[in-house]
């Protein structure tokens, strides 16, 4: 079985920074593409950052020059430091991963519980 964790969230005020971390466990043959996805109160979960095996970064436009994404694949972890934070950011964070799973052909998309982002002063 997979699992994705986050960690990381919490309460930063506008212009401040957080760094969040996505950790995949579990029975894993390999991981492809992974990213970060939020979802703001009343709105749909949108793509923020992704990133490929071999490390190719695709960026929303809202968060370019804010935000990087990056990945450490001998540890299966990624991670994304949020910097000059708007109260715009607030939303539930969720790590995503393309993962083939031990003894299994095809590969997954799996997710995290989310982590909680709140900007505010």
């Amino acid at each position: 079985q997979v699992q994705l964790v986050e960690s990381g969230g919490g309460l930063v005020q506008p212009g401040g920074s957080l760094r969040l971390s996505c950790a995949a466990s579990g029975s894993i043959a390999s991981i492809n593409g992974m990213g970060w996805y939020r979802q703001a109160p009343g709105k749909q979960r949108e793509l923020v950052a992704t990133i490929t095996s071999d490390g190719r970064r695709n960026y929303a436009d809202s968060v370019k020059g804010r935000f990087t994404i990056s990945r450490d694949n001998a540890k299966n972890t990624m991670a994304l430091q949020m910097n000059s934070l708007e109260p715009e950011d607030t939303a539930v964070y969720y790590c995503n991963g393309n993962i083939r799973a031990r003894g299994r052909i095809t590969f997954g998309v799996h997710w995290g519980q989310g982590t909680q982002v709140t900007v505010s002063s």
